[in-house]
Parts: structure tokens; C-alpha cells; sequence
């Protein structure tokens, strides 16, 4: 179908065309050319303005007088994606298109090809904006290279989470999740909501629950539906993994204490913390007394009571292993994710588990930018990001606060998927991470409606809005309503991505 003509001056990287009037276009729309030397080029509506003769300044002023044919035309400026060689690799055309060249409505296959998304074989996460053309994108770039889930509390960030997570689970990658609100473990149910059961059609899927879903927990008081209590090995903490642990400074006095009572209890084969705390009491020195307070805030937690769960419980083919911190102390859930992202990352470089993701929510509580605070899981953290894809471990950061995360580990994110962001400081931390970032994007971002993820990175050849599919799992993220709402009438012309994400 001809959409319109190209006018006017012709660049390597964009053009103008008159939009045909019987032609309903709209921003955001793909279009093609078909250029004398390179063939059909795919390009992409990024703005449109109205013009008519009738209204013109000179017009209105009187200066000039209007064609008796004069009529309401709009402008459109599309901005060149490129088109795919003989070798099938993206390129930008070298020679401008011809003013007069016919523009037309770019056909799905094109626009499939020449943005790179996989045909049934990635993760599929929704359909491209504005089209009903499915989005798969490349399973082994999303996990090797590491993923940034970014947006405002209410843009439909976990429930986006919870798609990925699904389409990992289909392709049986292991998937390790920290969830420190519970909000995962609705995984293992299948999706009841009757809005997203009438919308599965619309994106070719069924409600589904996963089995293959194990939820740990350090406290089962709190969280009794977890299959399992989580307990750390403490036979496998070092003098400095100890002194990670403590809060507030430890004096050399109080390292030596502890260093001559772990060579002791060491001696003994297993030990537990009350063994250890029991050999320091015996210690002469009266700086054990500060020691022995810290460790038995440690025994009170219970992190360290019952059968220490393995990296190798944790990752196996086809499972996914929620860590449930609901309920859990800050410093608790700091030691948790360090010890775990340690002892699963130190297994799989030894090739004892197989290649895995994993994810963690509220990252900016692990692993704050500097200037936020300090973690014992920040370094760990920062070293996954910078060596993991060597070894196969794939990192998810999720988070609300882009400027409240550590930028290192932020940048070594190839995949960013982000939805609505209006903080400056937020936009401004994305920005810094994401190469190519315009000032049109992050107004895009800005204007975002709940559910419309802009994905960034290697898994695509441009950056696209991709409007997220139903889960066929049950979303566990919902926000409790304070007051009950009184019912709305039907808002006609809204997406079903805003009815339901308005209310979470």
C-alpha cells in the first residue's frame, strides 16, 4: 500500500514525505522504499505535522492569498533503519532516496527480518507497537549478556519480569530469583484473571502454571507456603566473608579473636555458630564481648540452622528457584544474596552447575551506586557483571531507582528493557548507560502508558516498543486497594495494557 511521497532535500538518514490523504498514519509506523541501488529499505515514522494553505501566517495576515486548490496535507519525517546485504546484515544506505520515491506501509515479514526478531525460537514477549507482529528475541544474547529491567513503581516492571521469566522457564534456562517482596511465587499458578483470560487470544497463549518452580525461604514463620527453609553453610565462610557479615568496624584485636576460634571450630569437621560463639566466650581478651553480640544477632536470624541449601539445589535445567526474603531483616537479605551470588558464581566457573540467570529484584538495595550506601553484596555483584557472560552466568538487575544502582553493573547490561520513567535523576542515570540515548527516546519513555516496554540493546537491531504479552501465569505483584474504587464506565480508546496496569 503507498503511504505517501518522498519531497524536498533527501538525506543518508532520514526524509520527509507527503502522507497520502486517504492513508491514516500514525507515529511510530513502519515504512519502506525501495532505493535504485539497495532495494527495500525500512525506515520508521518518528514525527508528523499538519499543514494547510488556508492558515498560513501569510495567509491569516493577508500578505498572501491561497490556491484555490489549497487543502489539509500532513508532513511526515521518518528516520532510516537500514536495509539487510547478501550476507543478511543490517546497513544504512550510502546513496539518499530520490525526491518523488513512492513510500509505502512496510509489510511484517521486512520489518521482522531487518530488526532481528527470532521467528518462534527466542522469548516471546509481546507484539512490536502499533503492529500485530510477535516479538521473540535471542535466548543465549538475553542471558550471556546480562539484562536491565527499569521503571516507576505502577509501570507493569514485575509483571514484565514475570513474562520473562516464563519464557525462560519454556526454553528450560535455570533461573535463580531474588524476590524480596514474594511476589514470584504465583508462578506455580496458572492466570484466573478473567481481563487477561478474554486477552490471550489476542497473543496466542493459555493460562498456564509452572511446576518447575521452588520457593526457599530463611523464614518459613513468614512465608509457610515455601517448599523449603534456606540455610547458608557456614563451614564454608572465611575470615573475611565473617567480617563482611558484622556490622560496624571490628578491631585487629577482635579479627585475632576470631580467626583463632574458626581455626578451632574448623578442626572439629562441621561446626554451627553457637560452637563458634562457645570457643570465643572462652577467650580472655574483653573485646569478645562486642564479637560475641554481633554473632548472636546472627544465631537469631536462623540463617545458619538447618541443611545448608547448594548452588546445585538451586540451578538445575528447567527450574526456577525463587528466594523469598518477604519478612526478612535488610542485613539478612544483604547476606543472603551475597553469599548465594558467591557460591553459585564460584560453582559455575568450576562447570558444577549448568549456565543459569539470575535475577534479583530491588537491586539498588544490593548493589547501590556510590554515594547510597555500602553492601557486602556489592562487589560479587559488580564481578558477575563484568565476567559472568565468560562462565555463563547471565545477570538481571530489576529496579525503580536507575540512579540509586551501581553504574558499573548498570552499563554492563547489553538488553535494557525499560518502561515508564519520569524521575529526572532516573532518566539521566539510563542515559548514562545506554549508548546512542536521544533526547526523542527519553521523551518516549516519559509518555509511556503501563505495559510498553522500550527494549534496548544487542538482542535488537533498533530500539522498539514492545507492548508486553498477557502472563499465563498468575501476577503476584498487585498493589492491595486502601479504597474500594467505585466501578468506571468503559474508557473507549484505551489499551488493554492501561486497564489493567492502572490498577496495579
Amino acid at each position: 500500500m503507498i503511504v505517501g511521497m518522498i519531497f524536498g532535500e533527501v538525506g543518508y538518514s532520514s526524509f520527509n514525505f507527503v502522507v497520502n490523504k486517504n492513508y491514516n498514519l500514525q507515529k511510530g509506523e513502519y515504512v519502506k522504499v525501495n532505493h535504485e541501488v539497495y532495494g527495500w529499505v525500512l525506515a520508521q515514522v518518528t514525527s508528523l505535522r499538519r499543514y494547510n494553505e488556508m492558515y498560513s501566517l501569510s495567509v491569516i495576515t493577508g500578505e498572501s492569498v491561497p490556491r484555490e486548490d489549497a487543502s489539509e496535507r500532513i508532513i511526515a519525517f521518518a528516520k532510516v533503519i537500514g536495509y539487510l546485504d547478501d550476507r543478511g546484515m543490517l546497513k544504512s544506505p550510502k546513496i539518499p532516496f530520490k525526491p518523488g520515491e513512492k513510500v509505502y506501509k512496510a509489510d511484517a515479514e521486512l520489518i521482522r527480518r531487518t530488526l532481528k526478531l527470532e521467528k518462534r525460537r527466542g522469548a516471546y514477549l509481546g507484539l512490536l507497537e502499533g503492529h500485530n507482529i510477535p516479538v521473540y528475541l535471542n535466548v543465549n544474547k538475553l542471558v550471556q549478556k546480562h539484562i536491565s529491567v527499569l521503571a516507576k513503581t505502577g509501570a507493569g516492571k514485575s509483571y514484565t519480569v514475570g513474562v520473562l521469566v516464563e519464557e525462560l522457564l519454556e526454553k528450560k534456562v535455570p533461573v535463580v530469583i531474588i524476590d524480596p517482596h514474594g511476589e514470584y511465587s504465583s508462578l506455580k499458578e496458572p492466570n484466573q484473571n478473567p481481563k487477561e483470560l478474554e486477552l490471550m487470544g489476542k497473543f496466542k497463549i493459555s493460562p498456564k502454571g509452572y511446576e518447575n518452580v521452588v520457593e526457599y525461604t530463611p523464614n518459613p514463620g513468614v512465608n509457610p507456603q515455601c517448599d523449603r527453609k534456606l540455610a547458608l553453610d557456614i563451614t564454608k565462610l572465611s575470615i573475611n566473608d565473617f567480617l563482611e557479615m558484622l556490622p560496624g568496624k571490628v578491631s585487629d584485636t577482635q579479627k585475632g579473636i576470631l580467626f583463632e576460634a574458626l581455626k578451632v571450630v574448623r578442626s572439629y569437621g562441621k561446626f554451627t555458630l553457637k560452637d563458634l560463639i562457645d570457643v570465643i566466650q572462652e577467650h580472655e581478651s574483653k573485646g569478645k564481648w562486642n564479637l560475641i553480640t554481633n554473632l548472636e544477632m546472627l544465631k537469631d536470624s536462623k540463617i545458619f540452622e538447618g541443611p545448608p541449601v547448594t548452588p546445585a539445589d538451586l540451578v538445575k535445567r528447567g527450574q526456577a528457584s525463587i528466594i523469598n526474603l518477604r519478612g526478612v531483616a535488610p542485613e539478612i537479605q544483604e547476606l543472603v544474596v551475597a553469599r548465594l551470588s558467591k557460591e553459585i558464581f564460584e560453582d559455575r566457573k568450576l562447570g558444577k552447575i549448568p549456565p543459569l540467570l539470575f535475577l534479583i529484584e530491588e537491586a539498588h538495595n544490593f548493589a547501590p551506586e556510590r554515594g547510597f550506601g555500602t553492601k557486602s553484596s556489592s562487589h560479587i555483584l559488580r564481578t558477575i557483571a563484568s565476567e559472568g557472560r565468560k562462565f555463563g552466568m547471565g545477570l538481571c538487575v530489576v529496579t525503580q531507582r536507575p540512579a540509586r544502582i551501581d553504574k558499573s553493573i548498570l552499563s554492563q547490561c547489553n538488553t535494557q528493557i525499560i518502561l515508564k520513567v519520569t524521575n529526572p535523576n532516573d532518566l539521566r542515570a539510563i542515559s548514562q548507560s545506554i549508548e546512542g540515548f536521544t533526547s526523542e527516546l527519553e521523551e518516549e519513555i516519559k509518555q509511556l502508558e503501563p505495559g510498553i516496554a522500550l527494549i534496548v540493546g544487542d538482542v535488537v537491531e533498533q530500539p522498539i516498543f514492545v507492548n508486553i504479552r498477557v502472563r499465563k501465569s498468575r501476577h503476584g505483584g498487585a498493589s492491595v486497594e486502601v479504597v474500594k474504587e467505585p466501578k468506571k464506565k468503559k474508557v473507549e480508546g484505551k489499551s488493554w495494557i492501561w486497564r489493567i496496569f492502572s490498577k496495579i
